[in-house]
């Protein structure tokens, strides 16, 4: 009977021990899968200069991808505006405009667009006759023309607001704008700086036929070309050349 008990003892701690290796081996191969899942993940991680770097990545593309769209944009709308302005009045009227210089052998030379224009036209066509006069020179000349004969330039001026005549005050603070401003000059200045110079003075019109001021005058016209639709701004005025002269302009 004491012999049945010892081997029943000398079993159980058998099944025991080995149920204990049994589990120990199971808690072993956990530890290593988590290890060796932990060193897959730290294999795969993203750095944080990483994370930043993609972001930065990602947002400066979406910086090119809204400039070239911006781009694109323009060109599409000056492209239509290029296509717009070949049928526009502007185009139509400098088309027709050369056509007509042309059969004179005659060019137009750009004047800048400031309010000068008629008096820079002026002063470009008398250069050309070793006559070097300013720009402010040739305003003088109109201003004080007209101070001068009042009674022929007053009768042609209106206030905008009231419509009525200007007053003899009115006709004397325009003609000090002609001298002191950037006022813009038109027929009358033309008229009167054609008395003052004592020459004829041609406007060629695209329009209209040519405007000849000062036909009274036997010597070469000036030649200036007016343009309704050249600028933003209104009315232009350029200087009109013979077209060999275009080279040397």
């Amino acid at each position: 009977m004491a012999l049945e008990i010892a081997k029943l003892e000398e079993d159980l701690s058998v099944r025991h021990k080995n149920e204990l290796d049994s589990l120990q081996n199971d808690s072993s191969k956990e530890s290593h899968q988590e290890v060796d899942v932990t060193k897959e993940m730290e294999s795969v991680s993203i750095t944080p200069d990483e994370r930043g770097s993609h972001f930065q990545v990602s947002k400066a593309q979406k910086r090119r991808d809204k400039k070239a769209a911006r781009d694109k944009k323009r060109e599409q709308r000056i492209a239509e505006a290029e296509l717009e302005n070949v049928h526009s009045a502007r185009n139509m009227e400098a088309e027709k405009l050369k056509e007509i210089l042309a059969t004179r052998g005659l060019s137009i030379k750009e004047i800048t667009p400031d309010g000068h224009c008629l008096y820079n036209a002026i002063a470009d066509q008398l250069s050309r006759r070793n006559q070097q006069t300013g720009m402010q020179t040739v305003r003088k000349l109109a201003a004080d023309y007209m101070l001068s004969h009042q009674d022929e330039f007053l009768p042609f001026l209106t206030d905008a607001k009231t419509g009525q005549l200007y007053t003899p005050d009115q006709f004397v603070h325009y003609c000090e704008e002609i001298t002191d401003t950037a006022s813009w000059g038109g027929h009358l200045e033309i008229q009167a700086l054609s008395q003052a110079l004592k020459l004829p003075i041609e406007v060629y019109q695209a329009n209209a036929p040519v405007l000849r001021i000062g036909e009274e005058y036997d010597d070469r016209p000036l030649l200036l070309s007016y343009h309704h639709h050249e600028y933003g701004l209104g009315e232009h005025y350029n200087s009109v050349i013979p077209t060999e002269e275009c080279v040397d302009s």
